[in-house]
Order: structure tokens, then sequence, then C-alpha cells
């Protein structure tokens, strides 16, 4: 199970890492169909001040801040999915 949530108020990096997040997701769907996960872009202020990020955008996988300050590439992301499954397993 994954449960990946982009933090951000809104800003262009913050769309453009959430697209990078549901491509990644995708790219991990295709190769595992069965696959349970959810994504969400959360951008109230308060919810985001809960977890240890200064700077936005963001990217939470299991509740674990894996990036922020910045947008990484989808393969980047693709490992961090990947990594969230091994610990899970």
């Amino acid at each position: 199970m994954l449960n990946i949530k982009v933090l951000g108020p809104g800003c262009a990096k913050c769309y453009s890492l959430e697209r990078t997040a549901a491509a990644a997701l995708e790219a991990m769907l295709n190769e595992n169909p069965d696959l349970e996960a959810t994504l969400e872009h959360i951008e109230d202020m308060l919810e985001i001040e809960r977890y240890p990020v200064l700077f936005t955008p963001a990217l939470v996988v299991n509740e674990k801040v894996v990036c922020a300050g910045r947008v990484p590439k989808k393969e980047e992301v693709i490992a961090w999915y990947r990594e969230a499954l091994n610990h899970s397993a």
C-alpha cells in the first residue's frame, strides 16, 4: 500500500510535483496492477505544518517526507515508492 501526499499551497511547482508523482504512480501500476495506492494534494497550511518541511513542494510517502523544496525526476519518485513498498512488506 502506498499513501502518497503532495504538500504545497498551490503554486506551479506544487502542481508539477503532483503531475510527477501521478506519472510515477501510473508507471508502478503498469508493473503491478494490484498495487493499492492513494494520492492526494494537501494545500491547507495547517495540515502541511504537521510535517517536518521547511520548503514546499514536498512529497510524503507512507507518512515519511522523501523530498522537499524541489521537483524530483519521475525515476527518483519511482525509487522512493519501491523503497516504501519494500519497507512495508
